[in-house]
């Protein structure tokens, strides 16, 4: 058994956190009903100059780089995790300070980079990973690349991050067999993302679907963000009964998004409706759970 990163309790139910990355949620009631986020996708940034043509957040060499004093991040809770991203986070010149601040606050960070930006920062990634500055490092791939591989072998934190429609059944082949952790991500139409969108995205979603049963033992471990679980219908492949047990809720349950670049929250980075952000995380939070009830 791995060991433990973290536990705490978060309303009535107690999550441990371990070094491997799994996540593990007990309560004695019929439902888990959360205080706070378990986490937060935080994006830091909108500067990219990788020009990616589908990407849902329009991030370019002229994107913006978000406050990371905000006062929200001071109400931040131990054990939590965040996935900081953008745009580009590698890019943001206050990356490293902020990395500490969450680490005095046991706030377990991880990070998502470009395939791109991991080869061309590979000693700094390299470091944030020695130093516990990240503990999980998603690299987002649109087709197999051996360096992102070969950078998943070295580094037991490291998730590969694919997109539902982008990502070709035949590159799942090629990764298969190797004990590599994927995460599969919903296709956004939104941002570049609308005007990416094709027969040929279309056809690659329903190829991915139609092979699921295939692709989900080829890996160590399959996880899947919650548009990506409605868009390959997983609850279908797998069965009701293990998907209840590894479900962790929709979205604004125990998760959120927050974009530090224009100061809004929303249920997830995939919401359209945007809210001002607020000093507290639970202002935030509590607004998102009345949303998602509506």
């Amino acid at each position: 058994m791995p060991r433990i990163l973290t536990r705490y309790r978060n309303g009535n139910y107690v999550v441990t956190l371990y070094a491997d990355g799994t996540k593990a949620k007990e309560t004695m009631g019929d439902a888990f009903i959360a205080s706070f986020p378990d986490s937060i996708d935080l994006k830091i940034t909108d500067y990219c100059v990788n020009n990616c043509s589908m990407c849902h957040e329009r991030s370019s060499a002229a994107g913006r780089h978000g406050v990371l004093s905000h006062p929200i991040i001071d109400t931040f809770h131990s054990g939590m995790e965040v996935a900081i991203g953008g745009g580009n986070p590698l890019s943001h010149p206050d990356l490293l300070p902020f990395l500490k601040r969450l680490k005095e606050r046991r706030v377990i960070p991880n990070i998502t980079v470009n395939v791109i930006d991991l080869k061309k920062d590979t000693a700094l990634i390299e470091e944030l990973i020695r130093a516990r500055l990240v503990y999980g490092v998603g690299v987002s791939c649109h087709a197999f690349d051996e360096f992102a591989v070969d950078f998943a072998l070295a580094h037991t934190n490291v998730v590969l991050h694919v997109i539902n429609g982008v990502f070709p059944v035949e590159d799942y082949r090629k990764l298969a067999g190797k004990g590599l952790k994927v995460l599969i991500l919903g296709y956004k139409e939104f941002g570049r993302g609308r005007e990416y969108l094709s027969s040929a995205v279309r056809e690659r979603m329903r190829e991915t679907r139609e092979h699921l049963s295939e692709i989900l033992p080829a890996f160590k471990v399959v996880s899947f963000d919650n548009l990506a679980l409605t868009q390959l219908a997983v609850k279908e492949v797998i069965g009701t009964e293990r998907f209840d047990e590894m479900y962790m809720g929709a979205d604004g349950e125990a998760s959120m998004y927050v974009d530090l670049v224009r100061e809004e929250y929303a249920l997830s980075s995939a919401s359209e409706e945007r809210m001002p952000l607020e000093n507290t995380l639970e202002a935030c939070f509590q607004a998102l759970r009345g949303t998602a009830r509506r």
